[in-house]
């Protein structure tokens, strides 16, 4: 039930259409928690927030991978949600929660391999934040 209106929001955000994006997920809000979610229409839903540049709503949809920390811990999408929600804290002006959000998706990552282009994007921005 939420796999569909996730594929066709993913398409719709990948074409730029952000506003569309959340309009499809919609569905899917009645199982966007369950076992089986995975969590991603809020993972989506976050995504085509900040690409409204609205943080405020950004924030609240990955806020859940952080509430529900037992079921998201060994989920990619869980790192990285840091990372988008510092981009989304710094997007209200929120400095001190950014760079806790980003200091957190960074200590996630410490092991990774430097040369992969999303931690060097979250050092870049992380620095821009000091």
């Amino acid at each position: 039930m939420y796999w569909l209106p996730c594929i066709r929001s993913a398409i719709h955000l990948r074409s730029g259409n952000a506003i569309k994006a959340i309009e499809l997920l919609e569905p899917a809000k009645a199982y966007e928690l369950g076992v089986t979610s995975f969590f991603y229409p809020p993972f989506l839903r976050g995504e085509a927030f900040l690409t409204l540049r609205k943080g405020d709503e950004a924030v609240t949809e990955f806020q859940k991978f952080l509430d529900h920390r037992g079921r998201t811990r060994d989920d990619p999408k869980g790192a990285l949600a840091h990372l988008q929600l510092g981009r989304a804290y710094a997007m209200q002006g929120e400095t001190a929660k950014a760079k806790a959000a980003y200091q957190d998706f960074l200590t996630l990552w410490k092991d990774a391999d430097p040369d992969i282009p999303i931690l060097k994007q979250a050092k870049a921005e992380y620095a821009n934040l000091q």
